[in-house]
């Protein structure tokens, strides 16, 4: 039986040779797995770093979009206000212009009337005279 108990401790070393083979490739593909998981962490570290960034900047975004909104609010309610003041004042100045436009209309017959009878430089005094009346 030595021939049996040479050729178990054969198939034992060939069975050892194996696993120490498979244990070596073990060894290998845990030390990538730690690598990788190593950069995989700095990887998502980098990435939460971004992520906030971005969220401070979309804050910051938001803040000064809210303050140019109230700007343009504000600056609108001017314009509306200044808008309705200059209409007012383009009607005033309306109803001046037809005011003495009428004025100057009834002032023409008198001034050339006047013209005939005293020259043209009475006639400018008229006019002047009832350009004063009109205000």
């Amino acid at each position: 039986m030595p021939g049996m108990e040479w050729t178990l401790e054969i198939v034992l070393m060939v069975l050892l040779a194996a696993t120490l083979f498979q244990a070596i490739r073990l060894e290998r593909a845990l030390g990538v797995l730690k690598r990788d998981r190593a950069s995989l962490e700095a990887l998502v570290a980098g990435f939460n770093t971004s992520t906030n960034q971005a969220e401070t900047g979309i804050q910051r975004l938001r803040a000064a979009a809210d303050g140019t909104g109230r700007q343009i609010e504000v600056q609108l309610t001017k314009s509306v206000s200044l808008k309705d003041d200059l209409a007012f004042l383009t009607e005033r100045g309306d109803r001046l212009a037809d005011r003495l436009e009428a004025l100057v209309r009834t002032a023409r017959p008198l001034a050339a009337d006047r013209a005939e009878a005293t020259g043209t430089n009475q006639a400018e005094r008229d006019l002047l005279q009832a350009l004063r009346m009109a205000r």
